[in-house]
C-alpha cells in the first residue's frame, strides 16, 4: 500500500476543534482521505477550521456517513485503534510502527479506525474492524487526544509508506483505476457476502447445532481481510463451500 491507499475515519467524533486538529495532522504527513461516520456534534465549523489551519481541504473533501459499518464497506482491511484489550476487544494488537510495516506489503485499501474522544471505540465498533492497533504510551496516563493519536499513525505511515527497501523516497502518484486483470482485493462489502454464503453453508449441513456462528463469521471475516483475497478467488472459495455443503447435506438427508 501506498499513503493514497490510506482513509483516516472517525467514528463518532464529539469535538469540532479535534477534527480540524486531525486534518493538519493528516496533510502533514500526506494523508489526504478522511471519513466521518455518526458524529456526536453539530455546528463548531468556524472552530474545527481554525483547528485545521491550512488543512481545510481535506475536510472540504471529507466523505461523511451515518454509520462505521458504511464506512468501512468498500475498504479492503479496516484497523481498530484501542489500548483496551480483551476476548471481544480483539487481543491481539499491532503498535503503530508496526502496523505500518504490516500495510506497506498488503495491496487494496486501508481504513485506521479511531474512536469518540470520550469513550474510544466500543466493542462492536470494533467487531466491525478486522484487527487491532495501540499506541504503546506510559501506564500512569495512557489517554491520548483524538488528534494525537492520528498524528502518531500519520507519521509511522509516512515513515514506511514513502520510502523503498532503500530508504529512498517514492512518489505519490494518484494510480489510475484497475486495468482487466489486475488483481484488487476484496472489499469488506464483499468478503461479508461471502462469509455469509459460505456461513449459509454449514449451516445447511448442520454445522452450527451449537451457539457460535456469529463468532466464527467474525474470524473468517478477520482473516479473509487480511490475506487479500480477490473477487474472483473469494467467489472461487464460496463456491467450494457451497459444493462441499450440498454434499454433506446429501449424506446427511438420504432420500
Amino acid at each position: 500500500m501506498r499513503l493514497h491507499d490510506i482513509t483516516i475515519v472517525l467514528a463518532r467524533p464529539s469535538e469540532p476543534g479535534n477534527t480540524g486538529a486531525v486534518c493538519r495532522a493528516m496533510k502533514n504527513m500526506g494523508l489526504h482521505r478522511l471519513r466521518i461516520a455518526a458524529p456526536e456534534w453539530s455546528g463548531g465549523l468556524e472552530k474545527l477550521l481554525a483547528r485545521a489551519v491550512h488543512a481545510a481541504d481535506i475536510w472540504e473533501t471529507a466523505e461523511h456517513f451515518n454509520s462505521l459499518e458504511a464506512a468501512l464497506a468498500d475498504c479492503t482491511l479496516s484497523v481498530g485503534t484501542s489500548r483496551r484489550r480483551g476476548r471481544y476487544r480483539k487481543s491481539n494488537t499491532l503498535t503503530a510502527r508496526e502496523l505500518a510495516t504490516f500495510l506497506k506489503d498488503k495491496d487494496g485499501s486501508a481504513a485506521i479506525v479511531f474512536g469518540s474522544e470520550r469513550t474510544g471505540l466500543s466493542g462492536e465498533e470494533l467487531e466491525l474492524c478486522n484487527m487491532a492497533s495501540h499506541i504503546p504510551v506510559s501506564p500512569v496516563f495512557p489517554s491520548m487526544n483524538l488528534s494525537h493519536a492520528v498524528q502518531v499513525y500519520a507519521y509511522e505511515l509516512y515513515q514506511v509508506l514513502t520510502k523503498d527497501s532503500r530508504g529512498s523516497s517514492l512518489e505519490e502518484p494518484r494510480g489510475p483505476n484497475p486495468v482487466p486483470g489486475q488483481w484488487v482485493p476484496m472489499t469488506a462489502a464483499e468478503i461479508n457476502t461471502m462469509v455469509r454464503s459460505i456461513s449459509d453453508s454449514l449451516a445447511s449441513t448442520g454445522f452450527y447445532k451449537h451457539p457460535g456462528r456469529a463468532e466464527q463469521e467474525r474470524f473468517l471475516r478477520d482473516i479473509f481481510a487480511r490475506s487479500g483475497l480477490s473477487l474472483s478467488e473469494g467467489r472461487y472459495l464460496s463456491t467450494i463451500i457451497s459444493k462441499a455443503g450440498r454434499l454433506g447435506s446429501k449424506f446427511s438427508n438420504p432420500d
